[in-house]
């Protein structure tokens, strides 16, 4: 049984895949890494959701203001044994549903051209391709979507 759990970025099992997403990011992306890295630290992330299946952690996702509308979809991972089972899309799901009560109408997020997995999710969970914004303009191995979110109607929290 899957069971998720709105937590922060201090969470033990949260910052345990978190480690084991860096090591696959880096072997993905190679000496690229250390330039993704940088913009992926979970210090500042206040909002983040770990996947339990039969109570071992396996997957997670979390949120970060990005503006006064839009959230930013960060460090999203799944454990290869877990794969294939609907996880991401539920951790995907929670993500935009705390979004949404929080108050925010849009999720973006940007991936790797090397993840194709994540990349399916993405469009398969309706998200749009949209121009690299920020950090991401002009890298070439970056891709950023964006997915309007439309069941909030409070005002975004402070």
């Amino acid at each position: 049984m899957i069971h998720l759990v709105r937590t922060d970025a201090q969470h033990f099992d949260f910052k345990k895949l978190v480690s084991k997403l860096d090591a696959d990011l880096g072997a993905r992306d190679g000496e690229e890494h250390a330039f993704y890295h940088q913009f992926n630290a979970i210090d500042t992330i206040k909002y983040a959701v770990v996947a339990f299946l039969d109570e071992k952690a396996v997957g997670c996702g979390a949120i970060k203001k990005f503006d006064h509308k839009t959230t930013e979809v960060k460090r999203m991972y799944v454990a290869p044994e877990a794969r294939s089972k609907g996880i991401a899309t539920k951790i995907l799901r929670e993500l935009e549903t705390w979004t949404a009560d929080l108050g925010y109408t849009h999720c973006i997020l940007e991936t790797g051209k090397r993840q194709p997995e994540a990349i399916s999710l993405y469009q398969k969970s309706g998200y749009q391709l949209i121009p690299n914004y920020g950090q991401y303009k002009g890298v070439e191995n970056s891709i950023c979507f964006k997915k309007n979110i439309i069941f909030g109607s409070q005002p975004p929290t402070p």
